[in-house]
């Protein structure tokens, strides 16, 4: 049975909405950042932002908002909007060969919180962030790659090797700004004496 105090806890306050609609903005953004600085893309592999902004989220907002964000993300672009990747959207999407990785930025972030909610140091910030990373390419890269082999039209020659191959390029963008992550999300809640909002 629920208390009146747990049904306070869980109850969303204005601010930790208009937190859970910053990070989902952000994570629109992030999807299309080449779009708007086309430098951003390198050996023709755009760089997108959308796995560092999951994981910022669940560092700073804690695992449930965390999570909440991205999957405000994620029924936005369903819904048609569009907010995904290359300016993707609607139900379809679905059946992308990567809309794997827009359920795991829902548990990356999750993770993530719930690392730094329980230790709030700086290392276990940093290891929330690089755990978040592997679960982001592990979900995100089975899905690709057993979506190409169920549904999707494979490409030649098409094999699980090669499709963590692909992910190799954007594997140092993701190492560094999971560091990034990790150090900004432990600063910004040292200097404003705040926890992870539950």
């Amino acid at each position: 049975m629920i208390t009146v105090t747990e049904q306070s806890h869980h109850k969303l306050k204005t601010v930790d909405i208009a937190y859970i609609g910053l990070f989902s903005s952000l994570m629109m953004v992030g999807a299309n950042i080449t779009s708007f600085v086309p430098f951003m893309t390198v050996g023709g592999v755009p760089i997108t932002l959308q796995t560092f902004f999951a994981i910022l989220a669940g560092l700073i907002l804690g695992s449930r908002k965390g999570a909440l964000a991205c999957t405000v993300y994620m029924c936005i672009g369903l819904a048609g909007a569009p907010v995904f990747a290359r300016f993707g959207g609607g139900f379809g999407q679905i059946l992308s060969p990567t809309f794997g990785f827009i359920i795991t930025f829902i548990v990356a972030a999750f993770v993530a919180g719930l690392i730094v909610e329980r230790s709030g140091t700086k290392k276990s910030y940093i290891l929330a962030a690089f755990i978040a990373t592997a679960i982001n390419y592990l979900l995100g890269t089975n899905w690709m790659y057993f979506a190409y082999k169920l549904w999707a039209s494979a490409p030649e020659d098409f094999s699980y090797r090669l499709a963590w191959l692909w992910m190799i390029p954007p594997l140092p963008k993701d190492i560094i700004l999971a560091i990034f992550a990790g150090i900004f999300a432990y600063r910004l809640q040292k200097t404003l004496k705040i926890m992870p909002i539950q």
